[in-house]
């Protein structure tokens, strides 16, 4: 048995959930609305303020949708109460990053600036021109823009250059030395 799957989901004061007959399921929270499509053979009961996820079968599939599907929900619920932050760092002698109106307006040592425009469901800041905090409700989404905007210039592994999530430990690597004679 799926020791996550098991746990029930607790429903927040503030937040409502509906759970349609094929398993779609909406989130209305504070501080916004979720909507997902889950799979249709599993099968989740609402009981008062918690969530119940039972499979079906003891099939493999089923055994590891079991899981997926109770974290799924449980992701979209903290998501509509708390929210989710990625915090980036800029790293490089002339790197910075700005906000200007709904665009993220990146100078990365290219010969050009680097704008990233801000999709919904997702909120920039940028307190400092080397620090960038991504704000929003959906886990997936956050996390994907920050994947995006980390690529623009990944941190490479010599001095440390470019974007990096905040947490994030690059493992560095030591230059060339002098010619031996």
């Amino acid at each position: 048995m799926s020791r996550i799957g098991r746990m029930p989901v607790s429903i927040p004061a503030g937040v409502t959930v509906d759970i349609t007959e094929d398993n779609i399921i909406t989130v209305k929270g504070p501080k916004g609305e979720l909507k997902q499509a889950l799979r249709p053979e599993m099968i989740i009961k609402q009981e008062g303020a918690e969530i119940t996820v039972e499979r079906p079968s003891e099939d493999k599939l089923h055994r590891s949708l079991h899981g997926l599907t109770r974290t799924l929900i449980h992701n979209m619920i903290t998501g509509v109460t708390e929210g989710y932050k990625k915090e980036l760092e800029v790293n490089g002698v002339g790197y910075r990053a700005a906000k200007e109106g709904k665009n993220l307006n990146l100078t990365l040592g290219y010969s050009h600036p680097v704008v990233v425009p801000e999709i919904d469901g997702i909120t920039i800041d940028v307190p400092a021109p080397n620090k960038i905090i991504i704000n929003g409700c959906d886990k997936q989404k956050v996390g994907q823009f920050a994947a995006e905007v980390r690529a623009k210039r990944p941190p490479e592994p010599y001095k440390g250059k470019g974007i990096k999530y905040a947490d994030e430990v690059i493992r560095r690597k030591v230059g060339k030395t002098g010619a031996k004679k």
